[in-house]
């Protein structure tokens, strides 16, 4: 965990609680953006959750040509900036080529590698350059054990700071599932690792282009990697998904939050 200790304004490390990357989708706007991190910070320091603020200021992989991928990047970044700036939270976003590594550093405190990309060689070396804690995920194609190779390059590239996302395993052409051996494995790494609990709940290459989700299920996903021991949780929210323009099938309503919040602690208290 000393590597979470190295994200800038990360706070209640202390508490022992698992962190929380948690935010909406895509950057929709100033004022929705505000407003989710005020609400989430106000349930996590009263909970003593350290949290980091996610959203991605841009959607790089989208099904369709026709589908929302953001408000412009630059503006996307300065909101992202103002949320860290005016609540002094750390804030994360996703990259998807070498040249956005080092403009988006600029803006945020830990850059995420997608799923899709964590094999990319370039990309992990260009956000490892950065100097800035780096999130990857775990492609849904791979094993858990191939992740020590992502690992492997951030580190030779003279960067320390490495989280592992697992957001599950591709299952057939239109679903996903989980396997918790994962988690325990790539700790083994000497990495925090992350458990995705909206993405792992996807169900992609859905007829009409709109990947679909069983968002029902985002607390037994919570509850069983709190319980095999994973270091923190990523969960996509809004305040109305149905309305949110990317990845609205299996994002948590934001008013279940601090619900699904305590009874993680709880599980989190148990295993301890």
């Amino acid at each position: 965990m000393n590597i979470l200790n190295n994200i800038s304004k990360i706070k209640h490390l202390s508490s022992n609680n698992f962190v929380l990357m948690t935010g909406p989708c895509v950057i929709e706007g100033e004022d929705i953006a505000l407003r989710i991190a005020e609400k989430i910070l106000s349930i996590t320091d009263r909970y003593q959750i350290p949290f980091v603020f996610k959203g991605s200021y841009r959607k790089a992989n989208r099904s369709r040509l026709d589908s929302f991928t953001g408000i412009g990047d630059e503006k996307a970044l300065k909101i992202l900036a103002k949320i860290g700036r005016e609540f002094d939270i750390p804030v994360i976003t996703d990259i998807h080529e070498s040249v956005e590594a080092a403009f988006a550093a600029e803006f945020v405190d830990v850059l995420q590698i997608p799923a899709f990309l964590c094999r990319q060689t370039d990309l992990l070396i260009a956000a490892a350059k950065t100097g800035k804690t780096i999130n990857v995920k775990k492609g849904q194609f791979l094993s858990a054990s191939s992740m020590k190779f992502a690992v492997d390059k951030i580190l030779e590239s003279g960067n320390p700071n490495v989280i592992l996302t697992d957001r599950g395993n591709t299952f057939g052409y239109q679903d996903i599932i989980v396997d918790y051996r994962g988690i325990p494995e790539m700790r083994a790494f000497n990495v925090p690792v992350v458990m995705d609990c909206t993405h792992s709940l996807q169900q992609p290459n859905q007829l009409s282009g709109v990947t679909g989700g069983k968002p029902a299920l985002i607390e037994t996903i919570a509850k069983a990697a709190i319980a095999v021991g994973a270091d923190g949780l990523f969960i996509e929210t809004h305040p109305d998904p149905a309305s949110a323009k990317s990845d609205g099938a299996n994002m948590l309503p934001l008013n279940k939050l601090e619900e699904l919040l305590l009874k993680l602690i709880r599980v989190r208290e148990a295993i301890l």
